[in-house]
């Protein structure tokens, strides 16, 4: 009887014991979201160091921030840490994009922010356009065709001049598309583009704005399966 009062109570015990808390995501504060970042601290000609900062999220013990030079692919990713910010020396003039992970001991659940970008100021009076970001199809994604065999390309954009002025859209079944299927103003993020099944498509955008300036989202890939 003692044996069994005793395998109720563990069991009662273990039954009530809440589940580890994943750690939520962290809100992002600064550099804002497809800004200039003007207030970096200039250690040479080509370099300043930024802070960057993040809003307190629940269940985190650490929070790790990442950042990537957009027009290399090249990543910093600092040391877990308790704090709420972090200063990182980046390239003036250059465009950049963040985020950053929590963690906790608990789980191996993790929470991931928003990823926003931002040009970090240098002597240039203009900037080109932050890549489009592919939405819809994702990379890799297999796509069925609507009634008039079309499938819907969607993307979208930002500047920190604000001053985008249209978009040209690529689509092809070469890895490297070089066919411009549309040209859509600044107002228009989607278009439809005729494919057919059983086909692997490759698709991009470069976006223009005002002065001159471009940028390329770089190749997303997707397969019509019907």
């Amino acid at each position: 009887m003692r044996k069994e009062l005793v395998l109720f109570v563990l069991l009662s015990m273990a039954c009530g014991k809440d589940s580890p808390k994943p750690p939520e995501a962290p809100l992002l504060s600064f550099p804002l979201q497809n800004s200039e970042c003007t207030t970096g601290v200039s250690l040479n000609n080509v370099t300043s160091q930024v802070e960057f900062r993040w809003q307190e999220a629940r269940f985190a013990d650490t929070y790790e921030l990442k950042v990537t030079n957009i027009l290399t692919g090249l990543s910093i990713t600092n040391a877990p840490t308790v704090a709420l910010s972090a200063r990182v020396p980046i390239l003036k003039g250059t465009p950049y994009k963040w985020r950053v992970t929590t963690r906790n001991a608990e789980t191996q659940e993790i929470g991931v922010s928003e990823e926003w970008y931002f040009y970090n100021a240098g002597t240039q009076t203009t900037y080109p356009p932050f890549p489009a970001r592919l939405l819809e199809p994702a990379s890799g994604a297999s796509v069925v065709r609507d009634l008039n065999n079309e499938v819907t390309l969607r993307w979208t954009g930002a500047d920190a001049d604000n001053d985008i002025q249209s978009y040209e859209v690529y689509l092809a079944t070469d890895p490297d598309p070089q066919q411009l299927v549309a040209s859509p103003s600044v107002s228009i993020n989607q278009v439809k583009a005729g494919v057919a099944i059983d086909t692997v498509y490759y698709w991009r955008v470069v976006t223009l704005d005002r002065a001159g300036n471009t940028s390329n989202s770089g190749v997303y890939s997707f397969r019509v399966i019907r």
